[in-house]
């Protein structure tokens, strides 16, 4: 059975004695200096054993795991411990320091008259295992928070060596581990209760629509986690598979050849498509132009410009030739990753208001299928790093209620399902809805968001 090292009164009872282990040494060998006599060596292995044990402990198994739980929660969590238990162990050590240069730690200031040299092993040996410690669970943090960023991590590393900005950064540090811990858990606990409930089975396969300027790769899922928690549950995924920089026209064939091949892989008469920005305008179009009204169950769009980003607007500004530039340098390199016909400066184009408008008109929805959509918002141009701009350009040309390239308005289409927003300053920005990051934000689970979704496409009987 492991002795607990948790709890509040045996953390503070470690953090008091084990950077003190040579003043104890000291007190159970009788305030005596080193000696090879028998007590003395019986008494120095006893503490080093002790001490051993501990130090082993907090550095490998700070924490129990909790039931289920990935191993690099586990370790999160450790990260976090780790964090506050060194901090307050400098915290309370001072203290003690402190306290002797005031004459108020009479045993202390024996120990450093009696024994200058040991006292100083002593100081030496707390700060160092206070500091390992505290490097420790930095670095659990650092390598196993995904909340943190590539950019956060980076600045964080520069700055964890200035003095009281550290304290700061540490601090934020356990917030976060703490907000991705108690996350996680709560994920665990979902899943564990709809266990081998198959909630995400629906009737129809799902087939999995990406937007402009990506492409459905075999090791960067555009999707995120996503698609994994939606076959953990039951679901059965495919991906669309259209060009990054196709037209709404190229792409609309690609994803129905795609939809064919499912239909008749699975046997069964229908699909369901999850589309994604540009791709719910790629999907509408097939449904509709494609004659595939028969085939799509629902459709959901999430984020999708129905009604055109204003962002595109601003990017027409630009002299002809700069674009046409720009495009067929994209075209060129997205060729290279599988796109037959990229056409970027069409394709960007068609998302523009008044493209959008003529779309809507000759592009019904057909009575065949249920269509619903979904938006989101961001709430500062900080919010995302990778959206600031556009969603500076979007506040100033259009709307403030944007997630960094489409607005509310025209996300809603069919059946309006909402739009996600957080309790937090951050909002969710159009790369969050596709677990772009693979980060978890405070008031916002993304993967739960699509397991959600999907399940009521179950409940619906598609």
């Amino acid at each position: 059975m492991k002795f607990p090292i948790t709890g509040r009164i045996v953390r503070f009872v470690l953090m008091l004695t084990l950077p003190q282990s040579v003043l104890l040494w000291w007190l159970c060998a009788g305030r005596r200096a080193l000696s090879l006599s028998a007590p003395t060596v019986l008494t120095a292995i006893g503490v080093a054993a002790v001490y051993a044990y501990f130090l082993l402990r907090l550095h490998l198994f700070p924490v129990r795991r909790s039931g289920g739980c990935q191993t690099r929660i586990t370790i999160l969590d450790g990260g976090q411990y780790l964090v506050s238990f060194s901090i307050w162990g400098f915290f309370l050590q001072g203290i003690l320091y402190l306290l002797m240069l005031t004459g108020h730690m009479p045993l202390l200031t024996e120990f450093s008259e009696a024994t200058p040299a040991l006292f100083a092993v002593n100081l030496v040996s707390g700060i160092l295992f206070l500091f390992f410690l505290l490097l420790n669970g930095q670095l659990r943090i650092l390598f196993t928070c995904y909340r943190l960023g590539i950019v956060k991590r980076l600045l964080i590393i520069c700055n964890l060596w200035v003095p009281v900005v550290n304290l700061f950064l540490m601090k934020y540090l356990c917030e976060k581990a703490k907000e991705e811990c108690d996350n996680e858990r709560c994920r665990f606990t979902a899943r564990a209760a709809r266990a081998e409930s198959n909630v995400c089975a629906t009737k129809y396969p799902l087939i999995m629509v990406h937007g402009i300027g990506f492409r459905d790769l075999r090791y960067f899922n555009y999707w995120g986690r996503i698609p994994k928690e939606l076959v953990k549950n039951g679901a059965v995924v495919y991906y669309g598979h259209q060009q990054a920089w196709g037209t709404i026209e190229d792409n609309a064939e690609c994803i129905r050849r795609k939809i064919l091949q499912v239909l008749e892989e699975n046997h069964c008469g229908k699909v369901n498509i999850i589309a994604h920005s540009k791709g719910g305008l790629d999907s509408r179009y097939l449904i509709t132009h494609l004659h595939m009204a028969s085939r799509i169950a629902s459709l959901t769009t999430v984020s999708t410009p129905h009604r055109g980003s204003e962002l595109i607007c601003v990017l027409n500004r630009l002299p002809d030739g700069i674009y046409r530039f720009i495009s067929a340098y994209l075209d060129r390199t997205f060729s290279k990753f599988g796109d037959s016909r990229p056409d970027c400066y069409h394709a960007s184009k068609q998302l523009a208001p008044d493209y959008c408008t003529r779309f809507n008109e000759i592009t019904p929805d057909s009575p065949e299928v249920y269509y619903q959509s979904y938006a989101s918002v961001m709430k500062r141009i900080w919010s995302d790093s990778l959206l600031s701009i556009p969603n500076l350009i979007m506040d100033i040309a259009a709307n403030p209620s944007n997630d960094g390239l489409v607005t509310e308005e025209s996300a809603k289409w069919g059946t309006f399902k909402g739009t996600f927003r957080n309790g937090c300053r951050r909002g969710i920005s159009h790369g969050d809805m596709i677990d772009l990051k693979r980060e978890d934000y405070k008031g916002f689970d993304v993967i739960e968001t699509y397991v959600e979704i999907v399940k009521e496409l179950k409940d619906m009987g598609y």
